[in-house]
């Protein structure tokens, strides 16, 4: 059976949850990371130098970073789905997923953590304004890209709307105003219809 290291309120193990529940995977999650510790044990560091999560095992391979397990899963248990066969239309969801990482989580994780783990009496309120701001403007650039297409990679839910709908989740859960972004919202909607995404993504922040 698929392993899963990771705790379950992880975003970037929320992707990999929500991905196996989307392919009717199999699979045991085991609490590691965060406040289950684990990560640092040696038998663990065999498994990932790094010390992080996800990090998963599948009949003995090993696979971590969560873009390349949801890369691994996508290709090996939903090819035509979640891993687009043609190229272009794969190169079309796969590169919102590195968005997702590299652009849209970096600007919202301050926020983020200032807003969830950080004591109201120690935050930083222009630190808060000013990452709020930069992750609107980033999501204005998702909101356009949406215009007129179901998912991001087009009419199909695929590997790319996993890594966002995350991120996206968080956003829309912070108790923060938010400006106006319809088609954001109307494709997290949608989102919110599916049942994996509800089981693993939409929890209580913490």
């Amino acid at each position: 059976m698929l392993k899963i290291w990771g705790n379950a309120d992880s975003i970037n193990v929320q992707k990999v949850l929500w991905c196996c529940e989307e392919l009717g995977l199999s699979y045991e999650r085991i609490d590691a990371g965060r406040h289950h510790g684990v990560v640092n044990t040696p038998e663990f560091r065999r498994l990932n130098p790094n010390g992080l999560v996800p990090t998963i095992e599948d009949d003995g391979f090993v696979v971590w970073e969560s873009g390349t397990v949801l890369r691994y899963l996508a290709a090996r248990h939903g090819s035509g789905t979640l891993w687009p066969e043609d190229p272009a239309a794969r190169a079309n969801a796969d590169r919102w997923v590195d968005w997702s990482n590299s652009t849209l989580w970096p600007a919202m994780v301050p926020l983020f953590r200032a807003l969830v783990r950080t004591p109201a009496h120690e935050r930083d309120d222009n630190a808060i304004e000013v990452a709020q701001r930069e992750t609107l403007e980033e999501l204005r650039i998702l909101d356009e890209h949406l215009e007129g297409k179901a998912y991001v990679g087009g009419e199909t839910l695929t590997m790319g709307d996993i890594a966002l709908g995350c991120a996206v989740w968080r956003w829309m859960a912070l108790p923060i105003g938010r400006d106006k972004l319809p088609q954001v919202e109307r494709w997290h909607e949608q989102l919110a219809q599916r049942e994996g995404y509800r089981k693993v993504v939409m929890i209580p922040l913490v």
